[in-house]
């Protein structure tokens, strides 16, 4: 295990976190439904607490005095739903944008599940990387309902 790989995938989960977290709680401001607000609040908090825990991580691979943050990607992705729901998209452009966020967070951890970590921090990782798959698989659902329903 090369430690500079383990830290630069830490750092890359840590942004990918960040950018969830961030993303879920623009998400929340924008849909009207009590039900997916309630949700994406919930998840915003679950990749806060993900990032933290990887950042713990990170420290202990002694690598702690860089602060990680969200991606520019994700701010430019963020803009993007901003606009779309100001010209009337509603709660399926929301969970359509939250989509292709989660298609990113799965790939970043499919990616770092195979990677030569630690033992600790890969099992942190794939803990991570199961509720990750199940928020994309339930944002994918969420969407598949609502165009249904349009």
């Amino acid at each position: 295990m090369n430690e500079n790989d383990a830290i630069s995938v830490l750092e890359e989960l840590i942004e990918t976190c960040k950018d969830g977290q961030k993303g879920y709680l623009e998400a929340a401001t924008h849909v009207k439904r009590s039900d997916l607000r309630t949700f994406f609040n919930e998840q915003s908090l679950e990749r806060a607490r993900f990032a933290g825990e990887l950042d713990a991580e990170l420290i202990r691979l002694g690598k702690g005095d860089k602060k990680v943050s969200g991606s520019v990607a994700g701010t430019l992705h963020r803009a993007w739903v901003d606009t779309k729901v100001s010209l009337g998209g509603g709660d399926k452009t929301v969970l359509d944008w939250l989509e292709h966020g989660e298609d990113r967070a799965k790939d970043a951890y499919q990616k770092a599940v195979t990677a030569d970590l630690p033992e600790n921090v890969a099992q942190i990782v794939r803990r991570q990387a199961a509720s990750v798959l199940a928020a994309h698989d339930k944002v994918k659902s969420l969407r598949d309902t609502a165009e249904a329903a349009a």
